[in-house]
């Protein structure tokens, strides 16, 4: 995990670019630099994973174009073994084959690349600069325009703070050049759908998910994992496992009174051997870190701060008492195999048509709260479910097989890993989001602080002064009142807020936990 920024014009003001580039060193506290192509600036805050020796220091330079990237490219000793003929290579680090590739491939080398990432070119021939961003938006990317129309990028909003009056979300799946944003990749499109019987569908989700999980095990630094207990986040670690000599190590946490988690994410890491760790919270851990954790997210949303809670104050242990460096995770299952709520989906295509909004908008929710609860401590996040290769795949799978019709969520998926991954009582487990499964009463502690927080007529008064995402809840407004505070008039950079889709029966709902659908069930217990 790194940061990176941008400014891509000659009348750059280099204090204030590095004011603005200052507020994401934890992305990258292990070495920073800022550089002047001659047309602008580029700068790198470095987080080291690959290639640990200073060479892999960027930006890197070839022939007088720098490239400055937040990314893991995966399977890049072959890309690099190609290109070793024609370009020479100072460095262990991934990115450093980027270079080379743009100039051997232009603009078409972003479809090649099989990666997590967001990068910026300064090309030294054409004097321009290129930005792209990961087709799911793994990696963050946003940009601006200065009061000259100069376009600024950069890994967060608050690095944008005060250089530019709108500032809005790099789209997933696109590169920009020539003043345009041009779509490379739109991974929630499916072009033919995949007709496969269960077995076969079952065998490929499996070996698909095996291989996504296998090649995010690389690193020269040391590697961790967050392990909630539910099916997601277990399975990625059960393959892990199996894949390492050593026991992984595995982190869980849930609140002192009602953690629901804890007792699961014990049995599977008994069950797989890991070394695991629970980290225990209070209701003061959770009021007293609100307003920090809404400044580093940059949102919002309910669900999502929500749920960074327990994820920001379980990296921030994982930061404070270990040398990790790495955290995989289990976010992005989800939206490809559903929720408790895509049950109420009225048809297949429904189902796949919510599929493909929550893919497309992952960047600015779930995906968000995993990049800045864990780069902000320092870690660097990697999301097996998302492998690009498993998300075309699961995409593609004929929508009637991932409706929820065998009486259990997310069927396919756990049916692929029968055996001896998990035990039954993890593998069959009923989804319980996040936040909730943390203990229900975190939720409940933030719903009554809001609610102590404002009269009720001050909430009818302060929620219309908002017409885009309006507040609906005291909760909502106290995060939207806060969110203000670091990001004002900022808000059209989250879409909306992430919610069940209303107009399906059983999900015109006023709050996003699964708690308050009829079919949250034993996802409590």
């Amino acid at each position: 995990m790194c940061s990176i920024m941008g400014y891509c014009g000659s009348s750059a003001d280099t204090d204030a670019f590095k004011q603005g580039f200052d507020e994401t060193i934890s992305r990258g506290p292990d070495d920073s630099r800022i550089i002047d192509t001659g047309s602008g600036l580029l700068g790198f805050h470095r987080l080291a994973i690959m290639g640990l020796t200073p060479s892999g220091m960027q930006p890197f330079e070839l022939d007088g174009s720098y490239v400055v990237c937040n990314g893991e490219i995966y399977g890049f000793e072959k890309l690099k073994k190609e290109l070793a003929a024609e370009f020479s290579f100072k460095s262990d680090s991934d990115c450093e084959i980027l270079l080379p590739l743009y100039k051997k491939y232009g603009t078409d080398m972003f479809a090649m690349l099989d990666a997590e990432f967001a990068c910026i070119i300064y090309d030294g021939e054409t004097k321009e600069y290129i930005a792209a961003r990961d087709p799911i938006g793994i990696r963050p990317l946003y940009y601006g325009y200065d009061k000259d129309g100069v376009i600024i990028f950069a890994s967060e909003a608050k690095n944008l703070v005060g250089l530019t009056d709108k500032i809005m979300p790099f789209p997933p799946g696109n590169y920009y050049k020539d003043g345009k944003f041009i779509c490379y990749c739109d991974i929630a499109k499916t072009d033919e759908i995949c007709y496969n019987d269960i077995d076969t569908v079952c065998r490929n989700i499996h070996d698909k998910l095996v291989a996504g999980v296998e090649k995010r095990l690389v690193a020269d630094a040391k590697v961790g994992f967050l392990l909630s207990g539910g099916l997601d986040s277990s399975l990625v670690c059960a393959i892990a496992a199996k894949k390492s000599e050593e026991p992984i190590k595995t982190f869980a946490i849930g609140m002192s009174e009602d953690a629901i988690d804890l007792k699961y994410a014990k049995q599977a890491a008994d069950y797989i051997g890991s070394d695991h760790k629970e980290i225990i919270i209070t209701k003061d851990d959770v009021i007293s870190s609100l307003e920090d954790v809404i400044h580093l997210l940059g949102t919002f949303d309910i669900t999502t701060i929500r749920a960074s809670m327990g994820m920001y104050l379980i990296c921030k242990a994982i930061h404070e008492q270990t040398d990790i460096r790495v955290l995989l995770t289990g976010e992005i299952s989800d939206e490809l195999f559903g929720y408790k709520y895509t049950d109420f989906a009225p048809d297949a295509q429904a189902f796949q048509k919510e599929a493909e909004k929550r893919i497309r908008e992952l960047h600015m929710y779930d995906v968000l709260r995993a990049d800045r609860c864990i780069s902000v401590n320092s870690l660097e996040a990697r999301v097996p479910f998302g492998d690009l290769d498993f998300v075309k795949y699961v995409m593609s799978i004929d929508p009637e097989m991932k409706l929820n019709k065998y009486g259990k969520g997310k069927y396919l998926l756990r049916k692929a890993f029968e055996g001896d991954y998990l035990p039954d009582e993890i593998l069959w487990r009923e989804k319980a989001a996040f936040s909730d499964a943390v203990g229900h009463s975190m939720v409940d502690y933030l719903k009554e602080y809001a609610e102590e927080y404002y009269s009720d007529k001050q909430y009818e008064e302060l929620r219309q002064k908002y017409t885009h995402a309006q507040p609906f809840t005291k909760e909502s407004l106290l995060y939207r009142e806060i969110f203000e505070k670091y990001y004002p008039s900022q808000s059209e950079m989250i879409v909306d807020f992430w919610m069940p889709n209303k107009e399906w029966e059983g999900c015109n709902v006023n709050d996003p936990s699964a708690r308050v659908l009829s079919n949250y069930g034993d996802s409590g217990k």
